[in-house]
């Protein structure tokens, strides 16, 4: 199975990107699942129906999220009839749902949404909320990808390390900073501790340069804009096995918006 899996969209200018580039790409590269972050895909923080619709649009079978997932009210109307993610680790009161299992072309696949508690809000655990749902899981697909949205390097390893022999790969997203150490854990479980960012990289994590420093200059409130020069797409390709579940490969790739 061939699985591209893409860093946290930001705003439109990740969108457009996305739609003139990503259809050409999927028939290009042959995948059989696309996976994205979608948390910040409106506006640069949150997700509405319309933008949701327009990713799926381009090709992406399945949106997760973060800790912005609630950050649109309308995603509330949307989460049990798309295919979009929220953190299990929210808990079972929390509206949505944090895994999700799909079938295409006989070809079946589940993803997990986890959120991590280091240096960000307080949650339940991810370890004991995936830990309670990965059974009833590897019932049904062996392949099983899980998002990670995290701040801390160490917790994003520890759940990858956590998880190694059980899943076919960890995923970190949230930093929007794509690390080099993409690979393969136990000789089973693709890892990567940060994707990367879809969207404009002449930027501070998409918003723009001059508004980042102006807050750290003067401690004043700034509002944060999208920047929109530089556009590129990050993501990860894996290669697994559709029986076992086990990666083969993990690869990271960058595509950049021509000028």
């Amino acid at each position: 199975m061939r699985i591209l899996f893409i860093g946290d969209i930001v705003g439109k200018p990740g969108r457009l990107y996305l739609k003139e580039f990503l259809p050409s790409l999927i028939e290009k590269e042959k995948f059989d699942w696309v996976i994205a972050n979608g948390e910040n895909s409106a506006g640069g923080s949150g997700l509405t129906e319309r933008v949701a619709k327009e990713l799926f649009s381009c090709g992406i079978d399945i949106l997760t999220t973060g800790d912005h997932a609630f950050k649109k009210k309308e995603i509330l109307n949307i989460l049990d009839t798309l295919s979009i993610l929220r953190p299990l680790n929210y808990g079972d009161l929390a509206k949505g749902r944090g895994f999700i299992i799909k079938e295409k072309d006989k070809k079946k696949i589940a993803v997990i949404n986890l959120l991590g508690r280091v240096f960000m809000q307080a949650v339940d655990c991810p370890f004991k909320s995936v830990s309670k749902i990965l059974e009833e899981v590897l019932t049904q697909t062996k392949v099983v990808i899980v998002d990670v949205h995290a701040e801390a390097t160490s917790e994003k390893l520890a759940l990858g390390y956590f998880l190694a022999q059980k899943v076919s790969a960890v995923i970190g997203t949230h930093t929007h900073i794509p690390t080099a150490d993409e690979r393969i854990l136990e000789g089973f479980t693709g890892y990567i501790t940060d994707v990367g960012m879809t969207g404009p990289f002449d930027s501070i994590l998409g918003r723009r340069k001059e508004d980042i420093i102006q807050r750290f200059l003067t401690n004043m409130p700034t509002r944060f804009y999208l920047a929109d020069r530089d556009v590129r797409i990050q993501g990860v390709i894996l290669e697994i096995e559709d029986v076992s579940g086990k990666c083969l490969s993990i690869k990271r790739v960058e595509y950049k918006k021509p000028d």
